[in-house]
């Protein structure tokens, strides 16, 4: 069985030999182990600090294109590269990598797809009090859109079967984090959480300029995959929201009707026919969603098939 490790890079010449010296050389259930690193445009000497640890396989922008697209390219060329499970690790030694053997033992053990490294939010130092709080309430309300167990929704520890690598689409140009926990729930892969160690801070985050940028982006990223793998729940919940403000307001003018004071209430009449007409026609896009939403598994399917096909036909020409 052959490991891949990815490491996304960006101007990580300081933090990457300190990685990369604390890579695990075996892994009990592992056969091979290979580093990936993806340079994400760096313009210091990242990929040459790589290569004298004897880095061999990369992947290279030639300028910077966000953490999401680095992470599906990382993903693209290790199943080309024939792996059988894929680490993502970060390069600024965030996580223990000694816990690596720890992360991939439930794929080993076909009881999950993809498992997610559980940091210990509320005892690292270097995390404010607000950002821990953040950290919590948003991996609360991930648990709740996607309908699955994940304690660290944020955290980039992970590691995928070669079957969950295949059929992960990455739409977001942001992050990947949040995205593939939904994706994966909708694709009915198993996803186990694994509880991990982290490492004292090297550097300071550059995923997102303030701590507001990054929760909005993180909002709309939820609502957009919500929308895109949950569009019948989501579009029927609005349309139950309009036609219950619309049942109200009818109710009420049927009070005042009823006891002769109809005539100075007929807004609420005007008002309920337009909640009452919106709620309807939210309900047959809810319909319309969910058959776009059954087309789309449909094209993924027939993707993954195509993917599995040409790097099954790739692994004969390597032999």
């Amino acid at each position: 069985m052959k490991l891949v490790i990815q490491i996304p890079c960006f101007n990580e010449e300081e933090s990457l030999p300190v990685t990369l010296s604390e890579l695990p050389e075996h892994i009990d259930g592992i056969d091979e182990i290979e580093i990936l690193v993806i340079d994400d445009g760096s313009t210091d000497k990242t990929v040459e600090k790589a290569k004298s640890f004897g880095v061999k396989n990369f992947v290279r922008f030639s300028t910077n294109k966000g953490l999401a697209k680095a992470f599906v390219a990382g993903l693209n060329k290790a199943l080309e590269m024939g792996a059988d499970i894929i680490v993502n690790t970060d390069a600024d030694n965030q996580y223990c990598a000694s816990d690596i053997g720890k992360l991939i033992e439930p794929i080993i053990n076909n009881r999950a797809d993809i498992t997610i490294g559980s940091r210990p939010v509320s005892k690292i130092k270097h995390f404010s009090p607000l950002k821990k709080f953040l950290q919590k309430l948003g991996s609360s309300v991930m648990r709740l859109l996607s309908s699955t167990d994940v304690k660290d929704a944020p955290s980039g520890f992970r590691a995928f079967s070669r079957n969950a690598a295949i059929q992960l689409n990455i739409f977001d140009n942001y992050s990947y984090t949040l995205e593939t926990i939904i994706q994966a729930k909708a694709k009915g892969l198993n996803i186990e959480c694994v509880d991990i160690g982290v490492n004292p801070e090297l550097r300071k985050s550059r995923l997102f300029k303030n701590m507001f940028v990054y929760i909005a982006r993180s909002i709309f990223t939820m609502l957009r995959m919500f929308i895109v793998y949950r569009p019948f729940r989501f579009f029927a919940i609005c349309g139950a929201i309009l036609m219950l403000f619309g049942l109200v307001l009818s109710i009420r003018f049927i009070y005042f009707f009823l006891i002769g004071d109809g005539k100075g209430h007929i807004q609420s009449l005007i008002f309920a026919s337009v909640f009452l007409l919106s709620g309807v026609q939210t309900g047959l896009i809810a319909v319309l969603a969910e058959l776009i939403s059954i087309n789309r598994k449909l094209l993924e399917d027939i993707q993954k098939r195509i993917k599995s096909d040409g790097l099954q036909k790739n692994s004969y020409d390597l032999k």
